[in-house]
């Protein structure tokens, strides 16, 4: 199983709207660096959910229902889209400058590279912000 992290803004897909769809096409993706992430998604695969923009927060946790598959969003073949499914919402949503203070987190792509909408996060980086998160799997 792999870990990962999306990006939405609140505004244009809050983790509350998952919640109620109980599933979605992670679709519109237009970074070829984030459509490789996609591609190496598999079933299963858990995903934290951040909202960026407003708020800057870790606050959910969801998996991959499907891979990979054409975006339905565009006809141009080179940009693939994921279904997502909730599984559970933080019980204490962590902040962007949570995370940077971390130590254990100083490695993770959300800080490092922070304008990638999707990115692979490791096992042990899962663990602390779950932790950080006051949030069991």
């Amino acid at each position: 199983m792999n870990y990962w992290l999306v990006k939405s803004e609140p505004s244009t897909y809050a983790w509350e709207q998952l919640l109620k769809d109980k599933k979605t096409c992670w679709d519109g993706v237009r970074n070829y660096a984030a459509r490789l992430h996609l591609m190496d998604m598999k079933k299963g695969d858990v995903v934290l959910y951040y909202h960026s923009n407003e708020g800057k927060n870790i606050v959910g946790i969801a998996k991959v229902q499907r891979e990979h598959y054409p975006d339905p969003t565009t006809d141009d073949d080179r940009w693939v889209a994921v279904d997502l499914v909730p599984v559970k919402k933080m019980n204490e949503p962590i902040g962007l400058d949570a995370v940077k203070a971390e130590v254990k987190l100083k490695d993770i792509a959300l800080v490092r590279i922070g304008r990638l909408s999707v990115m692979p996060i490791r096992k042990k980086e899962f663990d602390v912000i779950l932790k950080m998160g006051k949030t069991t799997l």
